[in-house]
């Protein structure tokens, strides 16, 4: 219906009316019905409502009552024939209305609601960076939401830069065209510590080191737990040492930090003020000498655990960041477009399992039902008993998975006459998914022979640059043919690699972007 109101607006269609005597009321719009005021006014005019019973309709087709629909069509069509309307156009005009009723609105909430998009549309085109940060400071709370905006803001091209005590402020902010991380977002961090935090710095300066963070905001507000969640979400990377490090120095600095107070309050002079000579150099970093400081950074893979515990989702890297090119190489779909698809339908999806609780039927068959994310969004899934069985020994296994599978019936109501705005929340529910098939992503991408696509700096499009993918791409024999693309001059080159099939994998896309960054010169 949205499509023929367009075509009929733009003179491409021609402008008719269930019966003559609705001109008037469809006029405005093109003969659609369009607002809730329509549905009760077409009621009156065709079967005689009045304008409490016309409510009522609206009501019972915003409410999707099965019953009630049933019993208010057999009113309509006996008002309307009453009226000299025969039962068949009645009937079709009531099949207009309840198809109208899964998504009008009243003609108030629709023009505020137009506005609203035309202003946000105005900002996010002119004003995109800006735009974007306020929009994740207004889902500040909702991982889910958080995680598919900066997804967004990346294909934006929108650089989200990590939380940084010398930079963040509650809120997400813009510093220098790029979003700076809100503290806000950080779990177990409070919003009078945050505010807190930003004010010290904004009165006297950027933070030296842990040491000096610690003294110079207040500990009843910032704890234990809460620096360990800034330290992991990255907040402190500024200071240059490790958050392993950061992680098992902060109960010294807390030490260090309340003792220095303790001497500020009691108005106590150290031996060097007394001496006249000047206080130590603090140390860089964590602010104090301690063997804490030469721990080696953890592991990506638990780095980016502890990443996700602290800000709900991966920031700086993802497990499937480096299989992003290779999921439309294999046909697979993100959550989030997913969402978009009706009930019943076969989708693929890669996805990180991040919860599994198994569960035993009334045959004593064991399933499961697991919690699901990509760098789109979250989701669910569910394992029927004959595909637990298979897929259970590397369910488990933190690793990138490929799933194949049914869209389940969500009961996700389309936005209908009558609803709120609550219940228009309360309608975006999780995809959910029932699992038909599942395998590890990695072997998925290893076996397939469907072309492996390479965007190449035309920097590298060089004797010596090629030479060196050549080197690379013969460390990773496989079966995939090489399509590297480029851009010189505007335009845009393919060109498929004779005699260099590889097989992809992670280890494969991190070579390859080592080898972008390196200058051929020096390779050579």
């Amino acid at each position: 219906m949205v499509e023929e109101f367009i075509l009929r607006k733009q003179g491409q269609r021609e402008v008719k009316y269930p019966l003559p005597q609705l001109e008037d009321c469809l006029r405005g719009t093109y003969g659609v019905i369009v607002y809730q005021e329509q549905v009760m006014q077409i009621a009156q005019i065709v079967a005689g409502y009045s304008l409490g019973q016309a409510d009522l309709l609206r009501r019972a087709m915003g409410k999707k009552n099965v019953e009630e629909m049933a019993r208010e069509r057999v009113n309509f069509v006996t008002g309307a024939r009453e009226r000299g309307t025969d039962e068949a156009k009645a009937n079709e005009i009531f099949d207009l209305m309840e198809k109208f009723a899964e998504y009008g609105f009243n003609k108030s909430h629709s023009a505020a609601y137009a506005l609203i998009s035309y202003f946000t549309a105005y900002l996010k085109a002119h004003y995109p960076v800006e735009f974007m940060a306020a929009l994740l400071t207004s889902e500040i709370n909702d991982q889910d939401k958080l995680l598919r905006y900066i997804t967004e803001c990346r294909d934006m091209g929108i650089e989200v830069l990590q939380p940084s005590v010398q930079l963040s402020k509650w809120e997400f902010s813009v510093h220098e065209g790029k979003i700076v991380f809100g503290l806000g977002a950080i779990k177990n961090l409070g919003k009078e510590a945050a505010l807190e935090l930003t004010a010290e710095r904004e009165a006297n300066g950027c933070f030296h080191s842990l040491l000096d963070f610690c003294v110079r905001v207040n500990s009843r507000k910032l704890n234990k737990r809460a620096l360990e969640s800034m330290i992991k979400g990255g907040a402190f990377d500024c200071f240059e040492v490790s958050r392993a490090a950061l992680v098992n120095s902060i109960e010294g600095a807390l030490a260090r930090a309340q003792k220095k107070l303790k001497e500020k309050n009691s108005n106590q002079g150290s031996l060097f003020s007394m001496m006249g000579s000047a206080a130590p150099a603090e140390e860089p970093g964590i602010g104090f000498k301690c063997p804490e400081a030469e721990l080696k950074e953890w592991d990506d893979d638990t780095r980016l655990s502890f990443e996700k515990d602290a800000l709900g989702f991966y920031l700086t890297s993802h497990p499937l960041e480096y299989y992003r090119q290779e999921m439309t190489r294999i046909n697979s779909m993100t959550i989030e477009d997913a969402r978009e698809f009706a009930p019943g339908s076969e989708i693929r999806l890669a996805v990180l399992l991040t919860h599994i609780k198994e569960y035993t039927n009334k045959k004593g068959d064991k399933m499961a039902f697991c919690q699901i994310e990509d760098l789109t969004g979250l989701g669910e899934c569910t394992f029927m008993p004959r595909e637990y069985a298979v897929a259970r020994s590397f369910l488990n296994t933190e690793r990138p998975l490929l799933l194949e599978g049914r869209i389940d019936d969500r009961n996700n109501g389309v936005n209908g006459a009558g609803n709120t705005e609550d219940e228009e929340e309360q309608q975006q529910k999780e995809l959910k998914v029932t699992v038909n098939r599942a395998a590890l992503l990695a072997d998925i991408c290893e076996q397939s022979d469907a072309p492996v696509p390479l965007l190449v700096p035309p920097s590298k499009i060089t004797e010596a640059g090629l030479n060196g993918l050549a080197d690379l791409l013969a460390q990773f024999p496989g079966q995939a043919p090489v399509d590297i693309h480029f851009v010189d001059g505007g335009k845009h080159y393919s060109l498929r690699l004779p005699n260099h099939n590889v097989k992809p994998s992670i280890h494969f896309y991190r070579q390859f972007n080592e080898w972008k960054k390196t200058d051929p010169q020096q390779a050579q």
